[in-house]
């Protein structure tokens, strides 16, 4: 561990998370009374803690949450949970597959073909994420006390080989607007911001570059999923509920507490203003 990581490791939440905010965002973070999204994101990162959202952030134990809550129709089904690399035996699982680990953010290995699939390589990359602690470089602090292990989840795609992302951000158990992921398969993603009316916000760099009345079919689908994202969000200050749409039929993602871990250099002021209000954030002193 380096002499920077070293140090990150002794710095209180509330110091770190203001010496990243600047060297990320560019200004100081104001936390006696924040105002944008990306400060209040912080905000609550320090003061919201509920012991809840330890297992809403656990890939695996979420999956029973939301059960109870929509119905298992929208879980992508497991193949198998593992705590160590070694326990996966590689040749009982179907020629397409998707391994993550539940404790960590972005480790995805997203398999197409078992045959060409370089399974030295897996494992290493899956011993080391089973290792890292995604709590140190960003302190969500829900991220730390999850138990690292291993899922394995059948692979979904549409005709395009491709998942189209719906990430739902919802206020106070509201959906307010819809972002929307296309381009993931090519390397390429696009994000465009809809509201619920399937309108288009000017949310970030963009989509406020696309042409004045810019419009696209409203999709069949996305009042069920506004209706999940606002069953899923109930009692949630702020969240942003992420799902999938395949073949006709709607999947769950995952909860999203803190939209790029509050660092979102891809809002301009009014969008960064604009979602903040929309955060009604409690007393400290009422935490729950």
């Amino acid at each position: 561990m380096g002499i920077k990581a070293k140090l990150g490791r002794v710095l209180p939440d509330s110091l770190y998370l203001k010496l990243q905010y600047k060297n990320i965002m560019g200004r100081q973070l104001d936390l006696k009374n924040p105002k944008t999204f990306n400060e209040k994101l912080q905000w609550l990162k320090i003061y919201d803690h509920d012991s809840r959202y330890i297992q809403y952030v656990d890939k695996y134990e979420v999956k029973n949450i939301v059960y109870q809550k929509i119905g298992k129709q929208y879980i992508i089904p497991t193949l198998g949970v593992w705590d160590k690399v070694e326990d996966i035996d590689f040749s009982i699982l179907p020629k397409q597959f998707v391994l993550k680990c539940t404790h960590d953010s972005g480790g995805v290995i997203v398999c197409r073909d078992k045959e060409k699939l370089d399974v030295e390589t897996v494992r290493k990359k899956l011993k080391k994420s089973l290792k890292n602690n995604y709590y140190w470089g960003v302190r969500e602090w829900p991220y730390k006390k999850v138990r690292p292990r291993i899922i394995a989840e059948e692979y979904k795609a549409d005709k395009n080989d491709g998942l189209v992302d719906y990430k739902l951000f919802c206020f106070g158990g509201k959906v307010d607007n819809i972002m929307v992921v296309r381009g993931r398969a090519n390397g390429k993603p696009l994000f465009y911001h809809f509201n619920k009316e399937w309108e288009l916000c000017r949310f970030n760099r963009l989509t406020r570059s696309l042409p004045e009345g810019y419009v696209e079919e409203k999709p069949l689908f996305i009042d069920e999923m506004i209706n999940i994202a606002e069953k899923l969000s109930e009692g949630f200050i702020h969240v942003r509920i992420d799902l999938y749409e395949c073949d006709g039929r709607i999947y769950f993602g995952e909860y999203t507490l803190y939209n790029q871990s509050g660092w979102e250099t891809g809002f301009d002021d009014y969008s960064d203003g604009y979602l903040g209000s929309l955060i009604d954030l409690p007393k400290k002193n009422s935490r729950r």
